[in-house]
């Protein structure tokens, strides 16, 4: 066994901790705050096939995914500020503040979380279009429109989705 000199010894020992150190610095607050991003409460009617459907979207999209069956979906849809006209089958939380009213495609959630618009508390399908997340079933796509939901329950489009999302 060979002994090292005392300052490449010292040296060896310095990078060691150097390098045990950085991941702790470099990598904790990024990895915590994509899993928050990437976390969502699912609120849906327990009989629902198509909200299944799209917690499965959600999933094979790496998103975490808690569903809560309620009788009462309303509720939660009036306490989030989600509009009349813009409701949906499911409403998903993230953050405990962002909702995603119906079947939101999981590329349109992670973009509107990476930067979210002023004064906007989420993104919302209304009803049940065809070729949606947890709609689409390989034949018929109709084009559909998401929209951006603003505080005080204003909304304006937010995308036209013109192809199925990969399910």
């Amino acid at each position: 066994m060979q002994i090292l000199p005392d300052s490449n010894f010292r040296l060896v020992i310095l990078l060691a901790a150097i390098c045990a150190l950085l991941p702790l610095t470099s990598r904790a607050e990024p990895a915590e705050a994509n899993s928050a991003a990437a976390s969502i409460v699912v609120h849906k009617s327990p009989f629902c096939l198509c909200c299944k459907e799209w917690i499965k979207h959600l999933e094979q999209n790496a998103f975490s995914v808690t569903s809560e069956n309620t009788l009462d979906t309303a509720k939660i849809k009036q306490a989030k500020g989600v509009p009349a006209s813009l409701q949906g089958c499911h409403t998903g939380v993230s953050q405990g503040q962002y909702v995603f009213e119906g079947h939101v495609p999981a590329r349109l959630i992670r973009k509107f979380l990476a930067n979210p618009p002023k004064n906007s508390i989420g993104l919302a399908v209304p009803g049940m279009p065809q070729g949606s997340p947890g709609m689409y079933r390989g034949k018929k796509f109709e084009p559909y429109n998401v929209f951006l939901i603003l505080t005080g329950g204003d909304y304006r489009l937010y995308e036209t989705v013109n192809q199925p999302e990969d399910q």
